[in-house]
């Protein structure tokens, strides 16, 4: 497998050198699952059950109350049967059969999401160009959607919560706003502290969860068990076909017991395919199905319990408990997805679709946890802006599903190109196994886009929005690259032209950080000029990052002798490792190469981008990526160099 970074080897010569290579494992990969392998499976399920579940084990606050609420479907107890059956063969065909089974083979050296499948999907297509491309835009702009559902799924799960005090008295009506507003500010502002602390508890409480709804359901289903009929693909196939119109109608509201399923596919590198697996099948699915299946029963013995089922499936007595547990249980599958945020724009940042973000490490042992302020308060700032334009978990399942079932197309698709082109199957099979779930994920895909003027626009904007400035950031960096290289000179042959008559060595070693390989660094020509010296030893490093998960330390440097006590390095990471260019330069002792820290200096360019007429992108877009270029955070903070360590330079750039 070649390395790549973005659509060009990441070195001169690496197709030649790294033909039929494969990565081994990172290192950072066998820490990680050889500690798992020590835990025991029950642990990692009980972890499973709270981080991966949490999105979906809410779902029962408000499916079901949707798909009836729309008035889309006569109240008769062959809709209630054919409803459940439909919901119940959703669940079955979308997360038991395509993600549990099939998508969660498709991992990129042990991670999974949607960054590590595109990863892998244009890996396994890299001799084809165009299609590449197509694939790495399509794949983007999913990631881009991630965020419309990171807004929409905080909001309407608290929101659903909270409107259980709606049930305890009607005088709670007005506060249902205010307090979840509170909720998510809380959980919002302590993601600083990171979730090592309150983590180990998201586990117990979300079984306690499940096992509540479970136990709702098997009361309701007790007083009419022949709802469990219902689990008949029969119901469902006669509900489709006598009413067909209202079938693609009601799917966008069905789509709904579906949430979070792309969790499965992307927490996979945290806890394993078997607890993944065992959670759904063993815990799970039997805890969803009894819970909507008693919301059947309970709706067929009372027809007006329709305007909040869940809810009012719990005694009085129970209610108080029940809204306080499900409060948890949305903050919990919201904590999931924030993380989840916070690690999929650390990615898409290393793989340059967007800037250098401030991230801080929350956790000196776990270091998937991080947090980045920008992330964090935007999403709060638009997740409070749903609610106070929706008002209701009613009004937000309107902007619910376009999102997620544009991001359950695109895993479709990627997945065919993975199983086509990089594990060789057969065309009619994988026409055949990616074909059902295409026409399935469409079928979902286009019944929401009814909702597009309902609110499905919301996510949508974001999305797009996120998506024009990861374009406007990639092309941008390109037409700045191009325009460095236009003004560069050659390393190698600078270094040369200098020593015929070298300046003054000083003891000591300069770190020049340079984003184009064998081109002489402005920082170098500036420390030239200004201070007419240069260092006894001197390193000309560039960093790469490629679209795989992890690089391991044994692959992490290439190293080339320029002479004079001058090496160029090129410094590898994959977009999960965690960059450290000290940490990586302390590997080059075997070259003969020792940096200490009180005499090593870490020179960087500063460039600052002037937007110009003709050329390039439009203005205003070039206007955009100059902002994106002067916000970004410093370089040296991004790769870990100390801080009074580093000799900034700055210079203009048109582009």
């Amino acid at each position: 497998m070649l390395l790549h970074c973005n659509t060009q080897p990441c070195w001169p010569g690496a197709q030649s050198r790294l033909r039929d290579f494969e990565i081994p494992r990172a290192e950072g990969w066998r820490v990680r699952h050889l500690s798992a392998s020590k835990s025991s499976l029950a642990t990692l399920t009980l972890g499973a059950i709270g981080v991966v579940y949490g999105d979906i084990g809410t779902s029962v606050l408000y499916a079901i109350k949707e798909i009836f609420g729309s008035g889309h479907v006569p109240f008769t107890p062959d809709n209630v049967y054919g409803v459940l059956s439909i919901v119940f063969w959703t669940l079955t065909t979308i997360v038991s059969l395509k993600y549990v089974t099939l998508v969660l083979r498709a991992d990129n050296h042990g991670e999974g999401g949607l960054v590590a499948m595109l990863a892998l999907a244009s890996q396994s297509v890299k001799d084809k160009p165009r299609l590449r491309r197509v694939l790495l835009l399509v794949g983007i702009f999913g990631t881009c959607l991630f965020y419309g559902d990171g807004v929409i799924t905080p909001a309407i799960s608290v929101l659903s919560a909270v409107e259980g005090l709606e049930i305890i008295s009607p005088t709670f009506k007005k506060g249902v706003i205010p307090i979840t507003l509170v909720i998510l500010f809380l959980l919002f502002w302590v993601q600083k502290r990171g979730t090592s602390g309150i983590g180990k508890f998201f586990g117990p409480i979300t079984l306690v969860w499940f096992a509540s709804i479970a136990a709702l359901g098997v009361w309701h289903i007790a007083h009419n068990p022949a709802i469990l009929w219902a689990i008949s693909p029969h119901y469902a196939l006669t509900f489709m076909w006598e009413q067909p119109g209202t079938t693609f109608i009601i799917l966008g509201a069905v789509v709904l017991c579906v949430t979070g399923g792309e969790a499965l596919y992307a927490d996979m590198g945290h806890f394993g395919k078997q607890p993944i697996r065992l959670a759904w099948f063993a815990v799970v699915m039997p805890c969803l199905t009894l819970n909507y299946f008693g919301q059947g029963a309970l709706l067929l013995q009372n027809p007006e319990a329709v305007k909040n089922p869940f809810y009012l499936m719990a005694p009085d007595w129970l209610l108080m408990p029940l809204v306080g547990l499900a409060t948890m249980a949305t903050v919990i599958a919201s904590q999931a997805l924030i993380s989840g945020a916070f690690s999929v724009t650390k990615q898409v940042v290393q793989l340059g679709y967007l800037p250098r973000l401030q991230l801080l490490h929350t956790s000196v042992k776990e270091t998937g946890q991080i947090y980045i302020p920008f992330v964090n308060w935007g999403l709060f700032v638009a997740i409070v802006l749903a609610v106070v334009l929706f008002k209701s978990s009613s009004n937000l399942a309107g902007a619910y599903g376009i999102a997620v079932c544009t991001d359950m197309l695109i895993t479709t698709v990627l997945t065919f190109f993975v199983i086509r082109h990089g594990w060789k199957y057969p065309l009619w099979l994988c026409v055949l196994a990616t074909g059902f779930f295409f026409v399935v994920d469409f079928a979902f895909w286009a019944s929401n886009m009814f909702k597009l003027f309902d609110g499905g626009w919301f996510p949508l904007l974001i999305g797009g929005t996120i998506f024009m400035l990861m374009l406007t950031w990639k092309q941008g960096r390109k037409l700045l690259s191009s325009k460095l290289r236009e003004d560069s000179l050659d390393l190698p042959s600078f270094l040369e032209a200098i020593f015929v008559s070298p300046p003054v060595r000083v003891e000591g070693t300069a770190v020049f950080l340079t984003a184009e390989l064998g081109t002489v660094p402005n920082a170098l020509l500036h420390n030239l000029k200004h201070n007419k010296v240069l260092h006894a030893q001197n390193l000309f490093v560039s960093v790469r990052h490629h679209e795989v998960p992890w690089v391991p330390m044994q692959e992490r440097l290439e190293v080339e002798d320029l002479g004079h006590d001058c090496w160029q390095v090129v410094i590898h990471y994959g977009f999960k490792n965690d960059p450290n260019v000290p940490k990586a330069l302390a590997l080059m002792k075997p070259h003969g190469v020792v940096l200490d820290s009180m005499t090593t200096s870490y020179f960087l360019s500063r460039d600052t981008v002037i937007p110009t007429l003709g050329g390039g992108m439009a203005l205003w877009r070039e206007k955009i990526f100059a902002q994106m270029h002067r916000n970004a955070s410093g370089a040296a903070d991004f790769l870990n160099i100390p801080s009074n360590a580093v000799v900034e330079l700055g210079s203009k750039v048109e582009i």
